[in-house]
């Protein structure tokens, strides 16, 4: 898919954050947890804006994430983009460039996971959508949106392709079916929310973090907690 790497890396998109994190440096040990899920804007080594694929727990019990393998490198930080004064609340710990995922080791006691953000919800990760399911993706630029599947186009056995719009900062968002993760964001063809979108599978990520044995193996998602979801008869 040499085609599509300029792709994968417009999908971030680069700040100035240098200000807010100084300022926040002195009160974040103070601060209550960040509440972060799948779909939360997360910011890497201070520059680069990407999207939280999921949060939970691997088989050694530490809080982890998922997000897109191009966002960082291994011990890059990671900083949420609506709570910047929480300051570090992880680290990328690993990544794969073939399969475009890294894993990020959350520090329990600064972090808050939480199940739904926005109207997207994680309650379980399952095997990739297939023609012509209709899916929903969370991405921090983008917002919710959903599409039809094309499915694994060139019978790569690691991605699928979906009608659905995204742009720089989506890299690493949830694709969902319901309440189960299927995917991740990667990359766009040509042009953003026109072209299709190419993404991950689940399978394929969580095959080969069970293969390493290392963080992340043995991931599930976290349960409880809402983030951005309106009281019950709000709108």
């Amino acid at each position: 898919m040499s085609n599509l790497a300029p792709a994968r890396w417009s999908l971030s998109t680069t700040v100035a954050l240098a200000a807010a994190l100084t300022a926040g440096a002195g009160s974040a040990d103070a601060a209550e947890p960040t509440v972060i899920g799948g779909g939360s804007g997360i910011v890497i080594a201070n520059t680069i804006e990407c999207t939280l694929t999921t949060i939970g727990h691997d088989n050694a019990d530490r809080l982890v994430g998922l997000t897109a393998g191009h966002c960082g490198e291994p011990g890059q930080s990671v900083v949420s983009e609506t709570d910047p004064n929480a300051g570090i609340i992880g680290r990328i710990a690993a990544n794969n460039h073939e399969l475009d995922y890294a894993v990020i080791d959350f520090d329990a006691d600064r972090v808050a996971p939480s199940e739904r953000v926005g109207s997207v919800s994680i309650t379980a990760v399952g095997g990739p959508a297939q023609f012509p399911a209709t899916v929903c993706k969370k991405g921090r630029t983008t917002g919710t949106n959903c599409g039809v599947v094309w499915g694994d186009v060139f019978a790569r056995g690691t991605e699928t392709w979906t009608q659905m719009c995204v742009l720089p900062g989506d890299s690493g968002a949830p694709v969902v079916v319901g309440t189960t993760l299927v995917g991740m964001v990667n990359a766009y063809l040509a042009v953003g929310c026109v072209g299709p979108e190419v993404g991950t599978t689940m399978s394929a990520i969580q095959t080969d973090l069970d293969a390493n044995n290392g963080v992340g193996a043995g991931f599930r998602p976290a349960l409880g907690a809402e983030l951005g979801v309106p009281p019950a008869g709000g709108s």
